[in-house]
């Protein structure tokens, strides 16, 4: 998706929320639905990417004073987990 590539996370998050308030408010036809729909799985695709590679590189930069990265009680590297600071589609479970 040649749209995506362009955008920013954050301006592609925000085309989710609108995306959302459009198939929510009842108001839009079943086409267009459709379109959204497609829209919104290939943005949500894409964000999901991007957040995982931002966590790949906090793992590689999250590192105890030896150089060493820190570790979880499994084994993984230990990683924070991503919190957004409003509410979100996404995370809200409505999607």
């Amino acid at each position: 998706m040649t749209a995506q590539t362009t955008l920013t996370f954050e301006a592609a998050y925000a085309r989710l929320e609108e995306i959302l308030e459009k198939m929510n408010s009842g108001k839009v036809a079943l086409e267009e639905s459709l379109k959204l729909y497609e829209e919104a799985d290939k943005l949500i695709v894409w964000c999901s990417k991007r957040l995982t590679e931002a966590e790949k590189k906090i793992e590689v930069l999250t590192k105890n004073r030896d150089a060493e990265l820190v570790l979880d009680p499994t084994g993984k590297p230990q990683t924070q987990p991503f919190t957004p600071s409003t509410h979100s589609p996404l995370t809200s479970g409505q999607f």
